[in-house]
């Protein structure tokens, strides 16, 4: 857990810049009351946050944090965190959403961007067309939006998955009871695919009238 100010600062920052694009808030999620190195990460985020003044930032302690995102996740819109709490936060955030295999991830604000789902390769149902893959299409999403500047094409997928889900169509983590249809991996893919194509038709038919 050492972090250099520099470090700190450029982490801040992205979460910033992303809160303009968002709801205008940073919620920085820390132990100062117990480890220097989240005194210097509240410090330091503190100062960065003047340079925003657009943005409302509030501070809470990572276990406060736990709490809150299973009892009030929709107070939140940026979390800023280390990579400890991070890791640890994302998991716990899976269980809001049903599934590891529902959350995209983004490593951004380096030379290159790295775009992968959450979750891990699960060799154990490997080719047995059990996989959720949504997780690895918002994925595609997210780098249309932060790396391609694409915001369009990345709602699109967006609204594409929302739509295969809305049917209930689901992979067997998600199953439940309003779901109408268990389907595999690749069945999901070219049901998102398709939404994708029919919305797609809807903007140009849109914009063609």
């Amino acid at each position: 857990m050492v972090y250099s100010v520099a470090e700190i600062e450029r982490v801040a920052r992205i979460a910033f810049e992303a809160a303009l694009k968002r709801r205008r808030k940073v919620t920085s999620v820390d132990k100062a009351n117990v480890l220097e190195t989240s005194q210097l990460w509240r410090q330091t985020v503190s100062r960065v946050a003047l340079d925003y003044p657009e943005v409302a930032l509030d501070h809470l302690y990572v276990d406060a944090c736990a709490m809150h995102l299973i009892m009030t996740p929709l107070r939140f819109d940026v979390i800023l965190t280390e990579n400890l709490f991070g890791d640890i936060l994302s998991d716990e955030a899976a269980a809001i959403t049903g599934s590891l295999g529902m959350l995209p991830s983004a490593t951004i604000g380096g030379a290159v961007g790295l775009y992968e789902p959450v979750h891990g390769s699960a060799p154990d149902i490997a080719g047995r067309g059990q996989a959720n893959p949504f997780g690895a299409i918002a994925s595609a999403a997210m780098m249309l939006r932060y790396t391609g500047h694409l915001e369009q094409e990345a709602e699109e997928i967006e609204e594409a998955i929302r739509v295969v889900l809305k049917a209930g169509h689901r992979t067997p983590d998600i199953g439940g009871g309003g779901t109408r249809h268990i389907a595999k991996t690749s069945e999901i893919g070219q049901l998102v695919c398709d939404a994708v194509d029919e919305l797609a038709d809807m903007r140009h038919d849109y914009h063609a009238v």
